[in-house]
């Protein structure tokens, strides 16, 4: 009988790029969920910093996508920018959903409160979960299914893009509107 060390066969199983982020992503999740257990404050003139860190880098993951030697990056077509834009649409529907998850209060010195809602993290688990079993699905199938592979690929990260867009332009109009003296149905106003 020989001893199989922990850890041992997982490379013939499954390749390090999907083994790391089924192991980073349970600790994130822990983290987020400890995080969004308390309110924040939210200073809605810097919502735009997160959009404008995230859409620069992922504009860059998806040119420099076109350099690397493994990739096989033919010229997007048709097909493959209505793959982007449909991953753009998808994910900017989710990121505002996920806004509007996003309990926000003013408390009495005018300041805002924001607690993300528990909705909210399952919406994000369900969605990086449905992307890790499409992924493999699609990119298997892309040729059958006349996509470019590379469009599919991007189209991920348009996702993310979209995603954290609109969830930041969503809190932004309801902040503001809660700054301006007016209510929202999504707005809690502690007395």
């Amino acid at each position: 009988m020989t001893d199989v060390g922990l850890g041992e066969g997982l490379e013939d199983d499954m390749p390090p790029e999907k083994l790391i982020p089924l192991l980073v992503f349970p600790a994130v999740l822990v983290l987020v969920l400890l995080k969004n257990r308390r309110k924040r404050p939210l200073k809605p003139q810097f919502l735009w910093i997160m959009p404008a860190i995230v859409v620069p880098l992922i504009g860059l993951g998806i040119w420099g996508s076109t350099y690397s030697p493994r990739a096989v990056h033919a010229p997007f077509g048709p097909g493959a920018w209505a793959v982007l834009a449909i991953g753009a649409v998808l994910g900017g529907l989710a990121g505002w959903y996920r806004g509007k998850t996003v309990t926000i209060e003013k408390e009495p010195d005018g300041s805002l409160m924001a607690q993300a809602s528990p909705l909210g993290l399952i919406l994000l688990v369900v969605l990086f979960a449905g992307r890790a079993g499409l992924r493999d699905l699609i990119e298997t199938h892309a040729a059958d299914w006349r996509l470019n592979a590379m469009a599919v690929t991007d189209a991920f990260l348009v996702f993310a893009m979209g995603l954290i867009v609109l969830q930041r332009v969503e809190m932004y109009i309801r902040a503001r509107r809660v700054l301006a003296g007016g209510t929202d149905s999504h707005v809690e106003v502690a007395a």
